[in-house]
């Protein structure tokens, strides 16, 4: 009788193990807190466990047995599973890593929005005055979200809470408003068949930082694209440039053949008639000064700008590039494919995209001293496109004597340093001619006349005395003539710091067109090089909208009645007649 009380008092008390343990983390997790008390009831509990296990290991020998060793392994194996899945879900909660497996990165801001969200200088918090909140925008809000701590939102009932909507002006349902500080700015109205959008919102917060609004000027008079609705017009792209905060006006030259000193950029858009000499000579002066222009020049014109352009290492090929890969898109042999862009700002994030030119010229360039060149848009080698010289044959075809063979040059960025000037010139000796001399005392505003000039043999008066040997100073102008005492002052000449001007060139204007600006990425290729030339570098360049690829297969009738036929009774009749193959076959 007592060997049986001591065996089952050695059993009760082995069963304080798992009490224990169980005490000590129910006591853990329902005060949320790892103290002495749980950890020390945990820790007791895992030590009588153990002790249990190695007792009954040695005293009946069923570590041993084969039973248990796969019960150990299988309870391991399922331990080790849910360690590894607890911990991938710790890590998961610690850090959020998101990956876009779609083709075109749907999910996925562009890598502009990216930069300015991650370079956000103070909170800012967007507002949507909706009772709606629709998933896919909630989506895009939470992917600038997790570029920065400083990026917020929150959709909010204009009725619930009618002293914010006030605030900020609210007129309907729908309306977002971005709000850093003192600032505040209407994005977009949103509903049900128009989206947040990615573009608008990155040009409302870079337009938040942004004081400077750009002036861009669109040369006209000589058959430009006007900057207005109608045929051959570029509204969509004026709007384009209006919401990257950049204000357009029309330039006339012919009256004052000078560009305005607030203009950042000047664009040429395809001038059917020659600009005068004059007008050319101003566009000159615009680039020697820090200026920067935009020449979108087409075939079959002479606007009379090959004196500038030699000094920038352009020519204007009076070919026509064909391009014979397009006929498959619908494009004609006269509407090159550009998917060849050079490493440059302008086209960076371009890819492998497709922007296309409806009757474009190629372009010569030569290395120029001083001069930076990166060609843009490049066309795809020959046999597929070519420079076709004889522009009145209906039919094609290349010809080795007059024509060139592709990859041709249908844009270029270039650049180059203005040095800096100085805004005084020094001569180390000077003598005054006796009109313009000066007395020491005399103001240097006041000139002697040959009447009250005193010669050097004769006794001047105090007032008109002069001297007869003037000491080193400043080469003046007779208005502005100093006295020798200034001299020190005068000869500290001081510099205008060196600038950049840019130019870009594309022989093609018709991309721009309202027609075909939103088509590809043609009106990319037109934003992003007004936004590199106005040399305001942390503008974000033009954002793609990002679309779905289509991958639906179009199929004849005749071939979806066979899909159906062989999915629905032949597959399955296969599978059933080898089913019953196997098992004639073992039987």
């Amino acid at each position: 009788m007592t060997t049986i009380k001591q065996k089952q008092l050695w059993k009760y008390l082995f069963l304080l193990g798992p009490f224990f343990t169980v005490a000590g983390l129910t006591a853990g997790l329902v005060a949320d807190s790892w103290g002495v008390v749980p950890l020390v009831l945990l820790i007791t509990g895992i030590i009588i466990c153990g002790l249990w296990v190695a007792w009954q290991s040695q005293r009946s020998q069923w570590w041993k047995r084969r039973s248990t060793q796969a019960g150990t392994n299988a309870l391991v194996a399922t331990l080790a599973v849910l360690l590894i899945v607890g911990l991938i879900n710790f890590l998961a909660t610690r850090y959020q890593v998101r990956t876009d497996l779609t083709d075109t990165q749907l999910f996925t801001i562009s890598p502009q929005s990216q930069e300015l969200v991650r370079n956000l200088k103070q909170p800012i918090k967007l507002w949507v005055f909706d009772v709606n909140q629709n998933p896919q925008d909630r989506e895009l809000l939470a992917n600038y979200r997790r570029q920065s701590s400083k990026f917020q939102f929150e959709y909010v009932d204009p009725q619930g809470r009618p002293g914010l909507a006030e605030k900020f002006g609210v007129k309907d349902y729908g309306e977002v408003y971005l709000e850093a500080g003192d600032k505040r700015q209407l994005v977009q109205s949103v509903n049900v068949n128009e989206r947040l959008s990615e573009i608008k919102l990155t040009n409302k917060l870079q337009q938040l930082y942004s004081d400077r609004i750009a002036k861009v000027y669109f040369l006209q008079g000589h058959g430009e694209h006007p900057i207005t609705t109608g045929e051959g017009g570029m509204s969509q792209a004026i709007q384009g440039l209006s919401d990257k905060n950049y204000t357009a006006s029309p330039l006339s030259l012919t009256d004052n053949p000078k560009v305005p000193d607030d203009a950042d950029v000047v664009v040429v858009a395809g001038p059917k008639r020659e600009l005068f000499d004059a007008e050319v000579k101003a566009l000159q002066a615009y680039l020697n000064g820090g200026g920067n222009v935009l020449l979108m020049v087409d075939p079959n014109t002479n606007p009379n700008l090959n004196s500038l352009l030699q000094e920038w290492g352009v020519r204007l090929d009076d070919r026509l590039a064909v391009d014979v890969s397009g006929a498959g898109v619908g494009l004609g042999p006269a509407a090159p494919i550009v998917r060849d862009y050079g490493q440059h700002p302008i086209t960076q994030d371009f890819r492998d995209g497709i922007s296309f030119y409806r009757l474009a010229r190629p372009l010569e360039i030569t290395p120029v001293a001083g001069v930076q060149s990166t060609p843009l848009l490049q066309t795809k080698p020959y046999p597929d496109s070519w420079a076709e010289s004889d522009l009145q044959s209906e039919k094609l075809e290349f010809n080795p004597d007059k024509d060139l063979k592709g990859p041709l040059t249908l844009g270029v960025a270039l650049s180059k340093t203005i040095p800096a000037k100085p805004t005084a010139i020094t001569a180390p000796t000077t003598s005054p001619t006796p009109q313009t001399q000066a007395s020491p005392t005399t103001s240097p505003t006041t000139l002697p006349t040959p009447q009250n000039q005193a010669s050097p043999t004769t006794s001047p008066t105090p007032q008109n005395q002069a001297s007869p040997t003037p000491s080193p100073t400043t080469l003046p102008t007779p208005q502005t003539q100093a006295s020798p005492t200034e001299a020190p002052q005068a000869e500290q000449p001081s510099e205008k710091p060196a600038t950049e001007s840019r130019l870009v060139v594309i022989g093609n204007s018709d991309f721009v067109t309202d027609r075909i600006f939103q088509q590809q990425l043609n009106g990319d290729v037109f934003l992003n090089s007004v936004t590199w030339l106005s040399q305001q570098d942390q503008q974000p360049l033009s954002i793609r909208p990002k679309e779905p690829k289509n991958r639906r297969i179009t199929m004849s009738a005749a071939q979806a009645n066979f899909l159906t036929l062989s999915s629905v009774i032949v597959l399955p009749l296969i599978g059933f007649i080898t089913a019953v193959a196997i098992w004639w076959k073992r039987r």
